[in-house]
């Protein structure tokens, strides 16, 4: 048995704009309808509470609302909340911005994706009684997103599952560091990270192939380089725990990064500072130029983050 929660609605004709108003909040809750006026949820959902909202809308403007819980089984209801056609258009949108995909268009298509792993987590949001078609559109979303960082970043690397040395600072001062030239998201905030934090007097090597890094050099963000993407931390994260950084706000900058260059949650933040970072990008040829304008964006990011965690701050 589940329990369920039941909203009866009787609202004023004339007040088109209350109705309007109620209808909006119980479709983004995910109920599902019985007949007019009738609408029905799991209990626990937190569509409760959106019930719970519109009763008291109603009952303000002089209507009749019933908010009831009652027991029945799963299957007598569960097919009413079935989202098949819902994931079925969001796998139809993937596959079509999957198949123009080039590197030319890499950027337009990745704000393209934002909203559909936003429209992704508002559907998974009111999808009471998930199916296979939530797991495959959330992972051809991972596949897209993926392929959107490689063709903005062609030779990205891929993750191994290896143990995180801890090392020492000391020991990796004045060195020279190299990576794939015209860096994006990961390798700007690895390069900004290294210069902030590990070694102030680093020198960067920018690589027209991985295969011309120096023996010398200390790789970052390719395939075979000292520091990469180690399981699911991309090279950012890796440096990170590498030499065991822990400065207040380098956690949540580390979740806007991880996205930009592998997808998964999304920031709320990361849709901007992709747009300043392709900006920066685009109109800066020179890739230590581009580096060290991009690290002021980090410090503010940074500094910004740090006074949100901050108690009153």
């Amino acid at each position: 048995m589940l329990d369920w929660s039941l909203l009866i609605l009787g609202l004023p004709t004339a007040n088109a704009t209350e109705r309007m108003r109620a209808w909006r909040t119980l479709k983004a809750s995910g109920a599902a309808v019985l007949r007019d006026g009738v609408y029905l949820l799991p209990e626990k959902s937190v569509g409760r509470e959106a019930f719970q909202a519109v009763q008291r809308d109603v009952l303000a403007i002089n209507g009749t609302a019933f908010l009831l819980s009652l027991s029945e089984r799963e299957e007598r209801f569960s097919g009413l909340f079935d989202r098949s056609d819902e994931y079925e258009k969001l796998l139809e949108e993937i596959a079509g911005w999957r198949a123009d995909l080039s590197p030319d268009n890499a950027l337009q298509i990745a704000r393209q994706v934002r909203k559909l792993r936003k429209a992704f987590g508002q559907l998974a949001a009111i999808d009471f009684f998930p199916g296979v078609l939530k797991a495959q559109a959330d992972l051809a979303l991972q596949a897209l997103e993926t392929s959107i960082s490689r063709a903005l970043s062609p030779d990205e690397p891929r993750a191994h599952d290896e143990a995180i040395s801890q090392l020492e600072r000391s020991e990796y001062q004045g060195r020279r560091w190299a990576t794939r030239k015209r860096p994006w998201v990961d390798r700007l905030a690895c390069a900004w990270l290294i210069r902030r934090f590990i070694d102030p007097d680093a020198r960067f090597i920018w690589l027209d192939s991985p295969g011309d890094c120096p023996s010398d050099a200390l790789g970052f963000d390719f395939d075979g380089a000292m520091f990469s993407h180690v399981g699911h931390r991309v090279s950012f994260e890796t440096l990170i725990e590498s030499f065991a950084v822990q400065q207040p706000g380098l956690a949540r900058l580390a979740g806007v990064i991880h996205y930009l260059d592998v997808g998964g949650y999304q920031p709320s933040e990361a849709p901007g500072i992709e747009r300043v970072l392709a900006g920066l990008r685009e109109s800066i040829g020179d890739d230590d130029q581009l580096t060290m304008v991009a690290g002021g964006i980090f410090d503010g990011l940074l500094t910004a983050f740090a006074i949100e965690e901050t108690p009153n701050g």
